[in-house]
């Protein structure tokens, strides 16, 4: 999983608006976090500590919203986390 969550990450990086809302999804794992709860179109993925809450959405064309994908990073980012081998 460790090359896989590299390479979204990286992506995610280069061009939040480009990022897959699977790929988005994928990414969120990557760093530890667990789906909490689905309502309708909205996933909600948090994560304990240090503690995160992340809601996001498909747009139409099957990509995630680019504030959601800078949201993440920037949680990445604040709290120098790293991926959580699940291999």
């Amino acid at each position: 999983m460790g090359k896989k969550c590299e390479k979204i990450f990286e992506k995610a990086k280069e061009n939040p608006a480009g990022l897959r809302f699977s790929e988005l999804k994928a990414l969120c794992f990557c760093f530890g976090m667990s789906l909490d709860r689905r309502k309708g179109s909205h996933y909600i993925f948090i994560r304990e500590t240090p503690f995160f809450l992340l809601s996001i959405q498909r747009m139409k064309d099957g990509k995630a919203k680019p504030y959601q994908v800078k949201q993440l990073l920037v949680f990445v980012e604040e709290n120098d986390l790293v991926f959580m081998a699940k291999e």
